[in-house]
Parts: C-alpha cells; sequence; structure tokens
C-alpha cells in the first residue's frame, strides 16, 4: 500500500471553539453513528491490512513507534485494542507505563521511555507517552512551569533523533467534546467492568478542562513539525474513530504482502484419540 500524505489538524491557540469545533461539525454529529454490524464489518477488512503490515515490518525489520494522547474518555484503549485485536503481541506492543517511582524522577525525564522505543522488526504503541510532561504533569504541577516549557522545546529535537534513527514516529490525539466526556465518564461510574477506568487524578482533572485545552495548544504549537506531525482524531462516535485512526496509519506506511510460502498441513499417525489421563482435573461447565 502507498503511503499517503495524511492531513494534520491543529487546534485554535487558546480556544477549543476552533478547528476541532469545524472538525466536529462536519464530522461524527453530521452523520449517524456506525451500526455494530457495519463497523464489524470494516474493522475485519482492516485487521486484514494490519496483519499484512506487521509481516512487513518483521520482514523488511521495519520501526514504528505509534503515541496516543487525548483526554480522559476520548478512546485511546478502545482504539489500541482494536489495532492489536488481531496482530502478534511479539510484535505490536503496548506500552502504559504506571506513574514514576521516585528512582524514575531523580533520572533524565525521557530515560523511562528510551528502553521501550522499537528495535527492528516492532511497532510499539504508547498509550500515553512523554508528553505527559505537557499534559497531566503540567495542568495537575507535577512538575513546574519552567520544566514544561523546556521539555516542549527539548521535544522536537528528541523525535528528529528518533526519526532520523529510522523510527516512523506516528502521533495521535484522540478529541472528544466535553458532553461526551462526561456521559463517558459517568458511565464508568456504576459498571463495574469500567470502574477502574475511573481514577481520582481523573476525576480532579475533570474540571480542569480549559487547562487542558490550553495545554494541548501548547503543545500542538511546539510540538506539531514535519517530522513528527499531530494527528487529531475526533471521537465522539467511537467506532468511526477506530476506522478512521487505523485507515490512516495504514497509510502512513508503505506495505505490500511479505512473501511466504504456501502452508499445507502435513500427514500425520495417530495411535490413539489423545484421551485425557484418568487423574486430569476437568474444569466443570459453567451452570
Amino acid at each position: 500500500m502507498a503511503k499517503k500524505k495524511g492531513k494534520k489538524a491543529k487546534a485554535d491557540s487558546g480556544s477549543d471553539h476552533g478547528t476541532m469545533a469545524k472538525a466536529r461539525k462536519g464530522g461524527d454529529d453530521a452523520r449517524e453513528k456506525l451500526s455494530n454490524k457495519e463497523y464489524e464489518k470494516e474493522l475485519r477488512k482492516l485487521h486484514v491490512e494490519l496483519v499484512k503490515l506487521q509481516e512487513w515490518v518483521k520482514h523488511k525489520g521495519l520501526k514504528i513507534c505509534i503515541v496516543f494522547e487525548g483526554r480522559d474518555g476520548a478512546g485511546k484503549g478502545g482504539t489500541i485494542k482494536a489495532i492489536t485485536e488481531r496482530v502478534s503481541p511479539r510484535v505490536f506492543r503496548v506500552i502504559a507505563l504506571p506513574a514514576p517511582t521516585e528512582r524514575e524522577k531523580s533520572q533524565m525525564y525521557a530515560q523511562r521511555y528510551l528502553p521501550h522505543l522499537p528495535a527492528a522488526g516492532e511497532v510499539v504503541i504508547f498509550d500515553r507517552s512523554w508528553y505527559n510532561r505537557a499534559g497531566v504533569e503540567r495542568v495537575m504541577g507535577f512538575c513546574t512551569d519552567e520544566q514544561a516549557r523546556e521539555f516542549l522545546k527539548i521535544v522536537p529535537l528528541f523525535e528528529q533523533l528518533m526519526v532520523n534513527s529510522g523510527i516512523i514516529l506516528l502521533k495521535y490525539w484522540l478529541d472528544v467534546s466535553p458532553d461526551e466526556q462526561t456521559r463517558r465518564l459517568e458511565a464508568r461510574v456504576d459498571d463495574g467492568r469500567k470502574i477502574w477506568k475511573l481514577s481520582p487524578m481523573d476525576i480532579k482533572s475533570y474540571t480542569r478542562w480549559d487547562d487542558y485545552t490550553k495545554a494541548r495548544d501548547d503543545m500542538f504549537a511546539t510540538t506539531d513539525t514535519a517530522w513528527a506531525p499531530w494527528y487529531v482524531v475526533i471521537s465522539d462516535d467511537k467506532r468511526r474513530a477506530r476506522l478512521n485512526l487505523i485507515s490512516h496509519l495504514l497509510s502512513q506506511v508503505r506495505y505490500k504482502e511479505a512473501p511466504r510460502e504456501k502452508v499445507k498441513l502435513p500427514k500425520r499417525k495417530l495411535r490413539g484419540k489423545g484421551s485425557l489421563p484418568a487423574m486430569a482435573k476437568i474444569v466443570p461447565d459453567r451452570s
């Protein structure tokens, strides 16, 4: 598949009613949400292409690094699951680092991310990344304004080194509207499957919408570079956002079907049916 040049979407500085709002007005809100049947049909096609990409990455020794950022509830986790559902975890590695330890706090800021960068034949997905410093750390007071400014000044050079070393770097910002974020976070409160997604920090962050908007816009203004641009995905419609992002991801890497031998199962001789031994403890059917 030939690489296509994707369009970058930038936010208007200091406002959440500029490019993002225009994109949302002409995007998800203007169309009906995808049905599950439509979504699964299209996702299946994209999964086939992701497997082709995976085999090409292994065949050619490519190094791909994908960064996911966005507000709480924007759909980062679900999109990453959609990407990795049918590929090998040995090739597609997801990195979601916990809060830094005291030792890591004493290190150079980006140091704890360096061991996770891709080697040949790997696709590394960061579920949040070094951009924590430009977002949650800055807004919630875990770093000083001076540290945040210094980070924004240095990170384009850091990413240029990554790209110059042969890494294909893709950065995605998932953007969700205030109303949809509220709906999603409220849905986590009483859902036993999702309650782990609602941390005390998420609750505190919820009240700082405008602060996060400013932090995002400052981040875009400084780190949206020619060699590592930000791509914005409007994610109010989760299913459509996942399909859009995966399609875009595939368009950013030149790949084709890797050569492989035709698979044919050999004949085998069976002396028995392989019955389990008498002492085997069988898990009972769920009643």
